[in-house]
């Protein structure tokens, strides 16, 4: 079987896991008072907030963008409003269920990858945005050798981008991205397999078939 390398922050005992990001916390002031519901699009955005008094939190609902978010948030001991299907820019419809009254805070890292902030404010939704984490191209990444003919797991554009500033995408690897956002990262006439879910257990699966 071809060798698996993942590319991320986290790691799966199946694969060569390589910590694709260094991420650096913030601690912008934050009036959580001030909103109705969160939106939480990472797991490093809930550790961001470990910054914060739980307190001021806890007691309003997030909107968060997969199950993994959703657990982590859930960890700090706080409710979750609804769960998303791994796509920012699916969660413009879950925002248009609530009223347009209602203020949110989307809790993000310096660089995103979706607009869906922008589309439903040009519809007339209240969201703010708080920029808790920053990410940087790891030493691991940038200093990693991988085999030619390995399959090589990317969980975000990131750690696609990454990638690419040291290394090639050779014809004999196999590319797998967690989702059609990263996959807007990979280069012109790479072919590349999507994972059935955006998680990495399905993109563990996915690498073992191909």
């Amino acid at each position: 079987m071809r060798p698996i390398y993942l590319f991320s922050i986290s790691s799966h005992p199946d694969a060569i896991s390589i910590n694709s990001l260094d991420i650096t916390f913030l601690q912008p002031e934050i009036d959580f008072s001030l909103y109705d519901y969160l939106i939480i699009t990472s797991k490093q955005a809930s550790k961001a907030l470990m910054q914060y008094d739980v307190k001021e939190f806890k007691n309003i609902p997030a909107l968060c963008i997969s199950k993994e978010s959703a657990k982590s948030y859930k960890e700090l001991g706080a409710e979750v409003l609804a769960t998303g299907e791994g796509y920012g820019d699916k969660l413009v419809g879950s925002i248009k269920k609530y009223p347009k009254e209602k203020r949110w805070l989307y809790l993000r890292a310096k660089v995103i990858a979706s607009d869906f902030v922008q589309q439903c404010r040009a519809d007339g939704y209240l969201i703010d945005e708080a920029i808790v984490y920053e990410s940087g191209c790891s030493q691991a990444i940038l200093s990693c050798k991988v085999k030619e003919d390995a399959v090589l797991i990317f969980t975000s554009p990131s750690s696609l981008e990454c990638f690419l500033q040291t290394h090639t995408l050779s014809k004999r690897s196999r590319v797998i991205v967690i989702g059609k956002t990263t996959a807007k990262a990979v280069p012109e006439g790479i072919e590349y397999y999507i994972s059935e879910k955006t998680t990495i257990e399905s993109c563990i699966a996915l690498a073992k078939s191909v």
